[in-house]
């Protein structure tokens, strides 16, 4: 009798966990994770305006870098600061004043007027959307127990290469939206993609909550199951108090962590900025453009997917992360010395899937390192100081493009440096549980 009043009560707990994750990941995975494609869309949506909007600006291919990357400056500058208001205000309203912010200040790009304007918005992009990714990150520490966090991830990061499945076939057409109401098919491209950010906003204020114990759309049950199971995970109240969110600066592990991240970021906006010009350089089409480059990152829903779960299954981050960038990098490495268009494209498909899978692996092992107040400060940090590849990258790219007439040169060093770095995620974390 005890035995199956044992086996009862196991089933009766399984069953409850089952139906706490599925409405929470029900309610929150959706918004989080189309504010996450929103974002990125309105970040590299300049990548098809540049097949239009360089020549009307005047713009250099080394000046559309540095612009391109300018972004990534105050972004940096103002993430540590943005995510302690986050853990000061709430997330739910944080969250939401920051994607106001980006959608407003993405519309204003569509008026510039050179390449002054240009950097200028650039920067006012990077800092109003600031905070949102590693808030984001935290965000889920809240809510998810760790078990659950790679697979969740993986979701999340879905919204990446949907953000150029759905992006690059819309971008291609609305360049060809010339001249009504006087703006060009750019302008129009960039106004028209901003505005679901806007709205999207008063989404995330009116149907998200901060925290578990608050969720009224939460049986009674499922909030006290998933608010124990989130306590036994931190650490002892002692050790919470030492590690604030700006004394995690100090943790040498941080910097490690957020240089492996430069290292993806770089490999990834070195393929995105530029991959619309190199599809272009084959004879196509604006909206044969916006076809051929969303295939990357369809690619990339499978594979993001499979390593994921691979990792949740094994309960290993370090590996999966270290081979998926590994790949990610010596395949645009390759891709840069092939001249083939099939070849190199589906080069360019291997790497974009090996970049996109690092990340929803990686971001499962900081969690691991930092927790408590000291998680939002860890995740801001890594995540602000690893986005410079962002800046570095197109800036080299470009550059070399402009030196050589090809962006082999600039495209070899980032892949390789992400290489080194492969290797150096399995150094820092040797004989880590991740």
């Amino acid at each position: 009798m005890e035995v199956l009043a044992t086996q009862a009560a196991r089933a009766s707990h399984a069953d409850l966990e089952s139906r706490t994750m599925r409405a929470v990941m029900a309610r929150i995975l959706p918004i989080i994770g189309l504010g996450y494609l929103i974002s990125f869309l309105d970040r590299v949506n300049i990548s098809f305006a540049a097949l239009e909007m360089n020549a009307d600006l005047g713009l250099s291919a080394t000046q559309y870098g540095l612009g391109a990357g300018l972004f990534f400056l105050t972004y940096t500058l103002f993430e540590i600061p943005s995510n302690a208001l986050l853990v000061r205000f709430g997330a739910r309203r944080w969250i939401a004043r920051i994607m106001l912010s980006w959608g407003l200040c993405c519309m204003l790009m569509a008026f510039v007027t050179g390449p002054r304007g240009f950097y200028a918005a650039r920067l006012l992009l990077g800092a109003a959307e600031a905070g949102f990714f590693p808030g984001i990150l935290y965000y889920m520490t809240l809510w998810f127990p760790a078990k659950y966090r790679a697979r969740v991830l993986g979701y999340f990061f879905l919204a990446v290469p949907m953000s150029f499945v759905i992006g690059s076939p819309l971008s291609g057409a609305l360049l060809n939206v010339d001249g009504l109401f006087a703006l060009k098919g750019w302008q129009w491209m960039i106004i028209l993609e901003a505005l679901p950010a806007v709205v999207l906003s008063f989404v995330v204020w009116r149907r998200l909550s901060d925290r578990p114990d608050g969720a009224q759309w939460l049986a009674q049950d499922q909030r006290v199951w998933l608010v124990d199971t989130l306590a036994k995970e931190q650490p002892a109240a002692a050790e919470g108090r030492r590690h604030s969110i700006f004394s995690v600066l100090a943790d040498p592990r941080l910097y490690g962590l957020a240089l492996v991240y430069f290292a993806d970021a770089a490999l990834n906006n070195g393929i995105s900025f530029f991959l619309p010009q190199i599809v272009k350089s084959f004879g196509t089409s604006n909206v044969q453009t916006g076809m051929i480059a969303a295939i990357p990152s369809l690619c990339s829903v499978g594979a993001i997917l499979w390593v994921t779960r691979s990792a949740d299954r094994y309960n290993d981050r370090r590996w999966h992360a270290a081979l998926a960038l590994l790949v990610g990098g010596t395949a645009l490495a390759v891709s840069a010395v092939v001249h083939e268009p099939l070849a190199r494209m589906m080069l360019i498909c291997i790497a974009s899937s090996g970049t996109l899978a690092f990340m929803g692996v990686f971001w499962a092992i900081p969690p691991i390192f930092f927790t408590g107040p000291a998680a939002a400060g860890g995740l801001a940090a890594i995540s602000s100081l690893g986005i410079l590849g962002g800046f570095v990258a197109p800036y080299v790219v470009g550059y070399s493009k402009d030196i050589t007439g090809s962006f082999a040169t600039g495209q070899i060093g980032v892949a390789a440096f992400a290489i080194v770095m492969a290797f150096g995620l399995l150094w820092m974390t040797r004989g880590k549980p991740a």
